[in-house]
C-alpha cells in the first residue's frame, strides 16, 4: 500500500492560515477527495501565531484600521481558484471600522479564520496540529521530504514542505554580543534586537534613564508597554492630551538613523480620482529588467523607476484634486514629467516651476531624511523641535488637503507588486524594505500624540538623527550622541534596542533555515530566502526551484511588505498563496495518477 499523501507547513499564523484557506478553496477542483494529511507545525496558536497571539496585553494595537484587515479574497484579486469572500476584522468583531483592533482582536479573528478554512476542508482531508519548533527538512531531492521536529523522535514524511515561518528570532551578531558581554562585565542591562512583547521590560528600573536605539513601531509597543503598561494613564485628546504618571515608569532617551517616527498613518479615505497605476514601474518596465539577464541593481536600475512612479501618483493626485495649488495645466506638466529622467535636475526644475509650495513637492531623499543638517544649540530644543515635527507629521497626515500622500501610499503598494516580478534578479536589501515601513507602516495616529504627551512629561526624550552608542568602559555606562547636538552625550545603565532581528544568513535563530542554508538553499545577502517568484518554489544555489519544498511570506524574497491586505486592493500576498496552493495540488494529483495500482485493486 502506498503512503498516504501529505503536506507539512511549518507556520500557522497569518501566512499559513491564509496558504490553508487557498488549499481548500482549490481542493475540490484539482485534487478532489483522494486522502490527505496536512501538518501543521507551529509551537504557536494556529490562526493568530507568535505576533498575534491572543495571550498577550491589549494595550498593544495593530497599526491598521479595522475596515482596512481582511484575510479573503474578492474579485480584485488576481487568482486562477475560486474566489471565497469573508468579513473584514471590523465586519467580524462588530466594531467602527476607523477603530485600530488590539493585537488580541486581531489574534481572536485570526483564530477564526484558521477553524473556517479547517472547517471547508472535505472529510478526506485530516489536520494534524503539531506545536513545536521543526528543526530541519531532508530527503532526496525528487523523493519524499522529512521534517524533523522538536521533541519528536520520527521526523513527519512530506511529499511536499511549504515554510511560511513569518518573522524569525535571530542570534546577536558581533556588535549585539559585545555590548551584552559589556552589560554583564558592568552589571548593565542590554535588551538585543527581540519582538517587544516578549522581551524582558520588568528588568528595567522606574525612574532611571534608558537609552533606545530604533524608532519604528517596536518603539511604539516598548513605550505603550512601560507607560501605561506600569500604571500610567492619559487624560484629554489629541493635542490637549495630558500623560499622568505612574511612578513606575523610567525615562525613554529615543533616538535612531532618520531621528524621527515613522509617518502617522494616513487618517482619511483616498476619495475622488485615483493615480492609474502602474505608470514608470510596471510589467513593461519590469519585463526589459528581466530581459536583460543577470542581477538587477536596486539602486541604479529600480529605485529611480520607483521614484518617478511615486512622483507621478503625488502630481496625478495633486492636479487632479487641488489644481489651485500647481502653476501649470496638467496637460503641460503630464507630457513633460514623462519626458524628464528620473531623480535629474530636469524634473527638478519641472517640478519647481509646477509647483510653487515646496511643501507639496515630493522629495524622495528630503522625506528620508528629513533632519539632515539640522543642527541644535541645546537638548532642549532639540526637544521643541522634534515635538513640532510630530505634531507637523500628525496633522499633515490626518488633512485631505495633502491628500497627494495617501497617493504615494498607494504607489507604494503598486511598486510592491512590480517588485516581486523581478523575484530572484532582485534583492533590494533592508533599505527599501524600511523606506516602505517609514512612509507606510507608521503608527496610528493617536499613538504619536501619546509620544507628545510623554514627551511633555519629561518621560521620553528625543535623541535626534544619526545616533551613536558607545559602551564606555572608564565609567562602565552605556551612551549616545546625536549628530543633531554635536559633543553632548547621554548616559544611561539600560540600552534597549527597539528593532524585530534582522534575518541574516549567519545568525538567523531558526535551525531549520540554518539548515538549509547549509545545505545548499539560494538567499539573499541579508538572509531572505529565493523563491521562484512564479509559485514560490525555493531556489537551489545553481538556480533550480526545488520540487518538493515552497516558501511563502517575509522570510523571502517575495514579501510583499504588508502582513495583511486591505479589501479589494489586488491583494497580492492572496494571489501567491493561490498560486502555491494550485502548484501543491497539482503536484500530488500528478504524483497519485503516476503510482502503480496494487494488484488487489
Amino acid at each position: 500500500m502506498s503512503p498516504r499523501p501529505s503536506i507539512v507547513i511549518v507556520g500557522a499564523g497569518p501566512r499559513g492560515t491564509g496558504f490553508l484557506e487557498r488549499l481548500a478553496a482549490n481542493l475540490p477542483e484539482l485534487y478532489g477527495d483522494t486522502p490527505l494529511d496536512v501538518h501543521l507545525v507551529d509551537p504557536h496558536p494556529p490562526g493568530p501565531g507568535r505576533i498575534w497571539r491572543t495571550a498577550q496585553s491589549p494595550l498593544l494595537w495593530m497599526n491598521s484600521q479595522a475596515e482596512d484587515v481582511t484575510m479573503f479574497t474578492d474579485e480584485t484579486v488576481a487568482l486562477e481558484g475560486p474566489v471565497r469572500p469573508g468579513p473584514t476584522l471590523a465586519e467580524w468583531a462588530g466594531i467602527d471600522g476607523r477603530h485600530f483592533a488590539s493585537r488580541p482582536q486581531q489574534g481572536a479573528y485570526l483564530r477564526w479564520v484558521y477553524e473556517r478554512a479547517r472547517a471547508a476542508l472535505p472529510a478526506s482531508v485530516t489536520v494534524h496540529e503539531h506545536r513545536t519548533t521543526a528543526l530541519r527538512v531532508g530527503g532526496p531531492r525528487d523523493g519524499r521530504q522529512r521534517v524533523w521536529l522538536d521533541g519528536h523522535a520520527a521526523p513527519l514524511p512530506a511529499d511536499l514542505v511549504v515554510l511560511t515561518v513569518g518573522h524569525l528570532d535571530a542570534r546577536p551578531d558581533a556588535e549585539q554580543r559585545a555590548l551584552s558581554d559589556f552589560a554583564a562585565r558592568h552589571q548593565l542591562l542590554h535588551l538585543p534586537p527581540d519582538f517587544t512583547a516578549d522581551a524582558d521590560l520588568a528588568a528595567l528600573p522606574a525612574g532611571e534613564p534608558v537609552l533606545v536605539r530604533g524608532f519604528g513601531l517596536a518603539f511604539v509597543d516598548l513605550m505603550v508597554l512601560l507607560t501605561e503598561g506600569r500604571g500610567g494613564r492619559y487624560e484629554g485628546e489629541g493635542e490637549t492630551l495630558v500623560y499622568v504618571p505612574s511612578g513606575k515608569e523610567p525615562v525613554l532617551y529615543v533616538g535612531s538613523r532618520r531621528g524621527v517616527p515613522y509617518h502617522s498613518k494616513i487618517g482619511y479615505r483616498l476619495d475622488g480620482e485615483r493615480p492609474p497605476l502602474p505608470r514608470f514601474f510596471g510589467p513593461e518596465q519590469t519585463d526589459a529588467l528581466l530581459r536583460r539577464g543577470g542581477p538587477v541593481d536596486f539602486r541604479r536600475d529600480v529605485w529611480p523607476l520607483i521614484a518617478k512612479e511615486l512622483g507621478w501618483a503625488h502630481y496625478h493626485r495633486l492636479f487632479s484634486t487641488h489644481p489651485e495649488r500647481t502653476a501649470l495645466a496638467w496637460s503641460d506638466f503630464e507630457p513633460a514629467y514623462a519626458e524628464a529622467p528620473p531623480l535629474g535636475a530636469e524634473v527638478t526644475a519641472l517640478v519647481a516651476a509646477a509647483v510653487p509650495d515646496p511643501a507639496d513637492r515630493l522629495d524622495p531623499d528630503t522625506l528620508d531624511h528629513p533632519l539632515d543638517g539640522l543642527r541644535y544649540d541645546s537638548a532642549e530644543a532639540l526637544q521643541n523641535g522634534l515635538r513640532a515635527y510630530i505634531t507637523e507629521d500628525v496633522t499633515r497626515r490626518h488633512d485631505p488637503a495633502h491628500s497627494a500622500d495617501a497617493a504615494v501610499f498607494a504607489g507604494l503598494l503598486s511598486v510592491y507588486g512590480q517588485l516581486l516580478r523581478l523575484g530572484k534578479q532582485l534583492d533590494p536589501g533592508p533599505w527599501w524594505h524600511g523606506f516602505f515601513s517609514y512612509f507606510a507602516s507608521g503608527p496610528p495616529g493617536p499613538r504619536l500624540h501619546q509620544l507628545l504627551a510623554l514627551s511633555r512629561a519629561g518621560l521620553v526624550r528625543f535623541l535626534g538623527p544619526g545616533v551613536t552608542v558607545e559602551a564606555d568602559e572608564e565609567r562602565g555606562l552605556f551612551r549616545a550622541a546625536s549628530r543633531a547636538l554635536p559633543g553632548e552625550w547621554t548616559e544611561a545603565r539600560a540600552l534597549v534596542e527597539a528593532r524585530i532581528p534582522d534575518p541574516t544568513l549567519e545568525h538567523t535563530g531558526s535551525p531549520l533555515l540554518r539548515g538549509l542554508y547549509e545545505e545548499g538553499v539560494r538567499a539573499t545577502g541579508a538572509g531572505l530566502l529565493v523563491v521562484d517568484p512564479v509559485d514560490g518554489r525555493l531556489l537551489e544555489r545553481d538556480g533550480r526551484p526545488h520540487p518538493r519544498r515552497f516558501a511563502l511570506g517575509p522570510h523571502t524574497t517575495a514579501r510583499t511588505g504588508s502582513a495583511f491586505s486591505r479589501p479589494r486592493t489586488g491583494g497580492v500576498a492572496f494571489g501567491q498563496n493561490d498560486v502555491t496552493a494550485r502548484a501543491a495540488l497539482t503536484l500530488l494529483r500528478d504524483r497519485e495518477r503516476r503510482l502503480p495500482v496494487p494488484l488487489s485493486a
